[in-house]
């Protein structure tokens, strides 16, 4: 269980987050909204340990997220609004790195596998500086095919991506949490994913049934 317990986060002279608290248990998605500014992606980074919060704690499965180190990181997989690839490396080898960065080595064979499920069958061992923009997403997001973390933290996942990779990425996400695990994701897009039993955190203003 993931829970957040009276957190500040400061950016400079703004307070952007302020006594939040709030908890996810397994099997439970939560979809995280606000205008832009309201402390979206400094909530996630925050939780991911990139960033480090003024007061309040994060705490997994019952002990605070700084203090169990790479035992928290192992549990969890973070995917930015950025892509974070490399434009002289191609799909296979970035997928390679990134996993390798993250303690999930895959083998070359399993990459190029990973990529053809995500759509990208024929540009595989291209630059990554001459694939489109939802290719490159793609690239980025074809981790988490191979994740085997509890905990995902997805920033606008859905950016840059077609119809059909939106509902396989859906797909992706639903059966995780089928399975009993955890997802936190901000998105602009209007997904099918985000509405019925689902959590709902609102930052920057409080509404009736808000978290």
């Amino acid at each position: 269980m993931l829970e957040v317990v009276e957190l500040e986060c400061v950016r400079g002279d703004r307070r952007l987050i302020s006594g939040l608290s709030f908890s996810l248990q397994q099997g439970e998605l939560m979809h995280l909204h606000g205008h832009n500014g309201s402390g979206k992606t400094t909530l996630m980074r925050t939780i991911c340990g990139l960033i480090r919060q003024s007061s309040g704690e994060i705490l997994w499965r019952g002990e605070a997220s700084r203090k169990l180190g790479e035992d928290f990181t192992r549990d969890l997989t973070y995917i930015g609004h950025k892509n974070g690839i490399k434009e002289d490396l191609n799909g296979v080898e970035n997928l390679q790195l990134n996993c390798r960065l993250a303690g999930l080595p895959v083998a070359r064979d399993r990459a190029w596998e990973v990529l053809e499920e995500m759509g990208l069958r024929g540009h595989e061992d291209l630059p990554a500086r001459v694939l489109s923009q939802g290719q490159k997403r793609r690239v980025t997001l074809a981790r988490l095919l191979l994740s085997k973390a509890p905990l995902w933290v997805l920033d606008e996942p859905f950016t840059a991506l077609d119809s059909a990779a939106v509902d396989f990425l859906q797909s992706i996400i639903s059966d995780h949490v089928e399975q009993g695990g955890m997802v936190i994701l901000t998105t602009h897009q209007q997904v099918s994913l985000t509405r019925g039993q689902v959590r709902q955190l609102r930052l920057g203003w409080k509404e009736d049934g808000d978290v």
